[in-house]
């Protein structure tokens, strides 16, 4: 089971893929060691969804290529 990390100081990055939109983005938590803190921009003080590093890396991919 993954433990949600303290995210009261995160940094949030909007997706390269986001268009430049304000609040249509998909939001990024870099440096927790072993998740990936995701959240939707719209809603920032919303649960953020919580993915492992392998699962992150995995959809990352997969969007890529569907480009």
């Amino acid at each position: 089971m993954t433990r949600t990390p303290d995210l009261s100081t995160a940094t949030w990055r909007k997706s390269s893929y986001s268009e430049g939109g304000d609040n249509d983005c998909v939001e990024v938590a870099d440096g927790y060691l072993g998740v990936v803190p995701v959240r939707d921009s719209k809603v920032p003080a919303g649960n953020p969804l919580i993915f492992g590093t392998a699962s992150w890396s995995a959809f990352v991919t997969g969007v890529k290529e569907s480009l």
